[in-house]
């Protein structure tokens, strides 16, 4: 589907830094560009829109979102609110099944490279897709559709936010990485949901100071 074309690769310039924060995404010129109709490149921004990937202006077509603090304060804000809870849900209430894909997942995320020298300083493609599968499986034994499509939607905006703001300086350790999602595992699948909460919360609470700026964050949390 031509549309569904035209989203990734709309998208992937976004993820990749390739457009920057506010910059307009003019229906003309990606039509020009990719050779489709305004249709089809409308289609795919209204897309982007639902996922905080664009946003759409008054009279103006549609735009990068801007690299606002404060919005991004509230992203973690609502990730660290909700995701420690839907966690302890899916801890309760996961099937055998689903104790399997975390374990699957794990196992991927701990042998993919995180860094690629030819795919610059950010995490390479394979781990950010690792990385998003893992934490969204944790979460997927809770049983309730609604909680994961918030979770979804807040992973694409926090992870925009970290590419556009996290320095290759303040990198933690791989090993440190592998560490924190490990200990978030086995609190899993030991069926603790009061370890696994509480794990999560420091995860994400490193990953809130380094896109706030904060002390703490002289470091990617990678959360």
């Amino acid at each position: 589907m031509l549309s569904e074309q035209i989203y990734d690769r709309v998208r992937d310039a976004i993820m990749r830094g390739e457009v920057e924060p506010g910059q307009a995404l003019k229906p003309q010129e990606l039509a020009a560009r990719y050779e489709v109709s305004l249709a089809v490149v409308r289609e795919a921004l209204v897309r982007l829109v639902g996922e905080g990937l664009a946003e759409r202006l008054t009279n103006r077509g549609f735009a990068v979102p801007e690299f606002a603090a404060q919005r991004w304060q509230e992203i973690l804000e609502a990730r660290r609110t909700v995701e420690p809870e839907v966690l302890r849900l899916s801890v309760v209430r996961g099937d055998l099944e689903w104790e399997a894909r975390v374990r699957a997942a794990g196992h991927r995320l701990a042998r993919t490279q995180m860094y690629v020298p030819d795919e610059g300083s950010y995490y390479s493609a394979a781990w950010a897709e690792a990385h998003r599968l893992f934490h969204r499986t944790l979460l997927d034994g809770c049983g309730n559709a609604v909680l994961l499509e918030n979770f979804d939607r807040m992973w694409t905006a926090s992870e925009l936010a970290r590419r556009w703001s996290v320095h290759p300086a303040h990198r933690l350790p791989v090993e440190d990485v592998l560490a924190q999602h490990e200990g978030l595992e086995q609190a899993a699948l030991s069926r603790d949901p009061d370890v696994a909460a509480r794990l999560l919360t420091g995860h994400l609470a490193a990953t809130a100071a380094v896109l706030t700026g904060a002390d703490a964050g002289e470091r990617d949390g990678a959360g």
